[in-house]
């Protein structure tokens, strides 16, 4: 993990620089689909349950796509992604969304986060923490980072040879059965160029 600067800096990109935006759209409502169910329209997701909210993302990104799919047989698990890339398709920064729910047959499980870092977007509360991952590290099969990786690499973008990693994750109430996660990945070289020194817009 990063030092505090370090996670302050992506806090500060992810949410202002690169106009991440939250904004709550009512009550949960309980519902079952096998597709991805959550509506994407340029660089917004719309989201009607679990929870029901509008994620604005930067106008710059590309969406690269969704997959849903029952995550190590205990979870409902729907993520999609959004890149910004070079001419040569080189991933420079990620957007990974996910919502994530363990299913009803397993009642005894519940999502357990221990960092001490927080953050607010759009009124909901977010676990904070960081890491950085080289190219060559292995990839857990049938985890979520295995899906996310297929879904951008069969749209002939390449992953850097390391990436830094903020992750944001929202319990939805306190049973800490369903989670919104959010992970802004960025290139280590890209993050240090001058996009991110100078006055950064607040809006």
């Amino acid at each position: 993990m990063g030092d505090c600067s370090e996670v302050s800096a992506m806090i500060f990109r992810c949410i202002f620089f690169f106009g991440l935006n939250i904004c709550l759209l009512n009550a949960c409502v309980a519902a079952q689909a096998i597709a991805p169910e959550r509506k994407v329209v340029g660089h917004v997701i719309v989201s009607e349950r679990d929870p029901r909210v509008r994620i604005e993302l930067p106008q710059s990104v590309v969406y690269a796509g969704a997959d849903r799919f029952v995550l190590y047989g205990i979870a409902d698990c729907e993520l999609h992604a959004f890149v910004e890339s070079d001419a040569q398709k080189n991933v420079q920064r990620l957007y990974w969304v996910q919502f994530e729910g363990y299913l009803p047959s397993k009642p005894d499980l519940h999502h357990k986060y221990d960092s001490p870092r927080h953050t607010s977007i759009g009124g909901l509360d977010f676990y904070v923490d960081t890491w950085v991952r080289a190219a060559e590290d292995k990839t857990t099969p049938g985890s979520d980072l295995e899906h996310i990786q297929a879904l951008v690499l069969a749209k002939g973008y390449k992953f850097a040879a390391g990436m830094m990693s903020l992750r944001l994750v929202h319990l939805l109430d306190d049973a800490k059965r369903k989670e919104l996660m959010i992970i802004y990945s960025e290139d280590l070289g890209y993050g240090t160029k001058s996009q991110t020194t100078g006055a950064l817009p607040l809006q």
